[in-house]
């Protein structure tokens, strides 16, 4: 199922604590699609619904729709810096067709 690193967790929680969200799960949405079928990402603080997927990751409550279960399955969302001082949230995602592993 969907994991999260401890460096997303830690951005997860600085970001609630910014926004007046702590209580609040992230909610993630995704849609595939496209010419090259990519998977695209939507985040948000929300409040848990019944009939939400809920997962707890490092101390983060994760939800979403249970129609995101099967392209969310083995999905890793991490917390990098991608140049200097550009740091971004990634999906590592098995299930989109460009996803290539990290090397470790």
């Amino acid at each position: 199922m969907l994991k999260l690193t401890t460096n997303a967790a830690e951005q997860i929680f600085r970001a609630a604590k910014a926004g007046n969200m702590q209580g609040l799960a992230l909610r993630i949405a995704a849609t595939q699609g496209g010419e090259d079928n990519i998977i695209q990402y939507a985040v948000g603080f929300d409040e848990i619904k019944e009939d939400d997927v809920h997962i707890n990751s490092k101390g983060v409550d994760v939800i979403f729709e249970p129609i995101y279960k099967e392209l969310l399955s083995g999905t890793v969302i991490d917390y990098v810096e991608i140049e200097p001082n550009d740091f971004r949230f990634i999906f590592m995602n098995p299930n989109d067709p460009n996803f290539v592993p990290p090397n470790e």
